[in-house]
């Protein structure tokens, strides 16, 4: 059994300035994503493209960078807290406190992406097929994030690779399923949606297997890790990331089933 080494949640401290590792780990997805779009802008599929350059990845990580945050502080209000802030509607704007959802997050960077693609001439699911490999890596980051933190910790577990979280407060060795995720959402499905992508496809079917393939690997980690205490299970005993995961995973089915009929709209 393992024990989690409680790292301080702050990073740097400079004076009254602290540098948290989540805010951090934002900072590298960011990163990330604006050096995974330089290469596949240089790619023999996207090269020469007038309606999507340097300067232009520039504003999409803007706009999508404010879709994450909006979307995934919406997202965790109405998905998780409904109830909570309707009664207290001024603290839904205190990301400070903590709270964010991906499947919200998601829903932001797809409105953004709308938005920018509809303002820049670019077909929107050309433009998602472009996004979606540049995505996993973040999404790692944020996960080691949250298991710097001791956050969103598993299911108890008496397997050899169960670890106590002092943050649980109650010594019970556990799933340490933010690696898990970091492993899976993040790294597994980098590799695999940035391999389909390497090719030419058919317009959705990149966004289609990132939505599906994120959806099979975060219904199979929730198995691992300890649902929200304020809602617990669900219908059939499934969380609430999971029953999120399903109109995802039925999105991302349906474009790569659909794809091969839009096989001749004009590439970007």
């Amino acid at each position: 059994m393992f024990t989690h080494p409680n790292f301080s949640p702050i990073a740097l401290e400079i004076g009254p300035l602290a540098i948290r590792w989540y805010g951090l780990m934002y900072l590298v997805a960011f990163g990330l994503f604006f050096t995974l779009g330089r290469i596949r802008l240089k790619q023999a599929y996207w090269a020469g493209s007038t309606k999507l350059d340097g300067r232009g990845l520039e504003d999409l990580l803007f706009w999508g960078a404010m879709g994450v945050v909006l979307g995934g502080r919406l997202g965790y209000v109405v998905f998780y807290k409904p109830v909570y802030y309707l009664q207290h509607p001024l603290e839904a704007l205190a990301v400070w406190q903590g709270g964010m959802s991906f499947h919200g997050g998601l829903i932001g960077v797809s409105l953004a992406l709308l938005w920018f693609a509809k303002r820049r001439g670019i077909p929107y699911l050309r433009l998602m097929d472009f996004v979606s490999p540049l995505i996993p890596l973040g999404l790692a980051a944020g996960r080691m994030g949250n298991f710097i933190n001791g956050e969103l910790w598993g299911r108890p577990t008496l397997g050899p690779w169960a670890m106590v979280f002092p943050q649980a407060a109650d010594g019970l060795g556990r799933h340490a399923s933010q690696l898990y995720q970091f492993a899976l959402e993040g790294l597994l499905l980098f590799v695999i949606v940035w391999w389909f992508s390497s090719k030419p496809r058919a317009p959705g079917a990149v966004a289609g297997v990132f939505l599906a393939g994120y959806a099979a690997m975060r219904f199979v980690a929730e198995f691992a890790r300890e649902p929200d205490s304020f809602l617990g299970l669900l219908a059939l005993s499934l969380s609430m990331g999971q029953w999120l995961c399903i109109p995802m995973a039925a999105l991302g089915i349906y474009l790569m089933l659909s794809a091969p009929s839009r096989a001749g709209v004009a590439r970007v």
